[in-house]
């Protein structure tokens, strides 16, 4: 599966307040419920809540993707924000995040979810394109930066 089937134009956020780690996962969910008014976002903020407490979601180098399994959800639907500031993730490299994939899978998408969290995970492990996303300061450059294949 291409990025590009999961992620469009409409959910890549940019300049979104940060805070907290909990206030970013709400806003997020906030912003997905928006996209997908067949998504409610209480349900998916408390869904990527819980997923948090069973280990953070940042990866280091200033990522996170937050996921988790969501009723009402069909497909994958992956969404980029970029942060004002950058939060505390408890990310593995104690390092704040400043940039969020997030992921949401229908309830029963076991192997493909994991196969999505690799491709994404593996975006982010290269050094350019973080620099690239990180640089980009425009809607269409930053997903044109997302959908590219490596």
């Amino acid at each position: 599966m291409e990025l590009a089937e999961i992620i469009n134009p409409q959910r890549v956020f940019e300049d979104i307040p940060g805070g907290s780690k909990k206030k970013v996962l709400e806003t997020a969910a906030g912003l997905l419920a928006q996209q997908c008014p067949e998504l409610d976002a209480n349900e998916l903020f408390d869904n990527l809540i819980s997923r948090e407490k069973l280990g953070s979601t940042g990866l280091g180098k200033g990522i996170a993707i937050p996921h988790c399994r969501a009723s009402h959800c069909n497909q994958a639907i992956g969404a980029f924000i970029k942060l004002e500031t950058p939060v505390d993730f408890d990310s593995v490299d104690q390092q704040p995040v400043d940039m969020l994939f997030v992921l949401l899978v229908p309830q029963d998408a076991h192997e493909e979810h994991l196969n999505i969290l690799s491709r994404i995970a593996a975006m982010f492990n290269d050094e350019d394109r973080r620099d690239t996303l990180r640089n980009a300061h425009s809607t269409a450059s930053i997903y044109d930066a997302l959908v590219t294949p490596l």
